[in-house]
């Protein structure tokens, strides 16, 4: 099936984004799984894990920032890779930023936000609510909202990952990308489904938190009860009209949920079968991963690392022990 103009419009700003951002991005590696599949199956890893900030956040942070004037104050809602990836942003570009965070955040994040030199506001205890506390803040100070997901320019700096992986690898089958607000499927699949349209798009979903999930499946905007999730980069609901909703019901071409378990599963796995620690969004697509074992024979998967800045606290009793 041809994409549509909206995606073919999305794909294009992301080569306007890499071309503009490519400088300050870490070309991250396509890493081969350590582990031996059987029925001619690969397994590699986009390990956004090692991006700057230690998440693929900072490409949507630095395509938004590069496009807006330097003397546009922003304010961000982030559960915390976001709000880290646009502090850090706005020391390269000198933009005045505000970060809106929810009670919850893990406390490094915050550390390291707060250590960059903006302003933080904690709110709530929901990232969902502290996106609304930040848009009405935009909208009684005259600055701009930048969202972590809800805007084509981040969108577009999310989808730069697709146009490396495409570069770096000869073939490419299926993706596993986690989902939570949407940016960065959208910009994955709007890339694949403009420059490889045979490569297969599967959206993870933590059960605990999938707002964004459950409105592509229904076809509008879906409220959704919200629990504590080891894949808290995930977490929170997703704007009304947000663009991401329409794009990924056309660039996703499966969604896959997964328990808590499962998730934990998945972390483990990335600790001790590939000898990486990361953090809980990350590890929901690799457990996505292991779930759909039965497509894998014959094909090249990617599953899209993430991030890798977990809760010391938080992980130590899903692996066990750390030294």
């Amino acid at each position: 099936m041809t994409a549509s103009s909206a995606v073919l419009e999305q794909a294009a700003l992301s080569v306007a984004a890499y071309r503009r951002i490519k400088r300050w991005l870490i070309l991250t590696p396509c890493i081969p799984s350590r582990l031996s599949f059987d029925n001619d199956t690969e397994l590699l890893f986009k390990a956004d894990n090692f991006q700057k900030t230690g998440s693929f956040k900072f490409r949507g942070a630095m395509s938004k920032l590069t496009s807006l004037s330097t003397d546009v104050p922003a304010i961000t809602a982030s559960s915390g890779n976001h709000g880290l990836a646009l502090a850090t942003a706005a020391q390269i570009t000198g933009h005045n930023l505000t970060v809106v965070l929810p009670e919850t955040v893990a406390r490094e994040k915050l550390s390291r936000i707060k250590a960059l030199g903006v302003e933080t506001i904690l709110h709530s205890n929901d990232s969902g609510l502290a996106e609304l506390y930040a848009q009405k803040l935009a909208n009684k100070q005259g600055k701009i909202y930048c969202s972590p997901y809800n805007d084509p320019q981040v969108i577009a700096g999310q989808g730069t990952i697709a146009l490396e992986m495409l570069e770096q690898l000869p073939r490419l089958d299926v993706v596993y990308v986690s989902v939570g607000g949407g940016g960065l499927i959208s910009g994955i699949g709007a890339v694949l489904k403009a420059f490889s349209p045979s490569t297969r798009l599967v959206g993870v979903s933590a059960v605990n938190s999938a707002a964004l999930a459950a409105s592509i499946r229904a076809g509008y905007n879906v409220e959704v009860t919200h629990s504590d999730t080891l894949a808290d980069g995930c977490a929170g609901g997703v704007d009304e009209g947000s663009i991401t909703l329409p794009l990924g019901r056309e660039v996703i071409d499966e969604l896959i949920d997964c328990t808590e378990d499962q998730i934990a599963d998945g972390i483990r796995h990335m600790a001790w079968g590939e000898k990486m620690l990361v953090e809980g969004s990350a590890g929901l697509a690799q457990a996505a991963w292991q779930l759909d074992a039965h497509n894998h024979t014959g094909k090249v998967s990617a599953v899209v690392l993430c991030g890798a800045n977990f809760d010391r606290d938080r992980i130590a009793p899903v692996l066990g022990t750390i030294s």
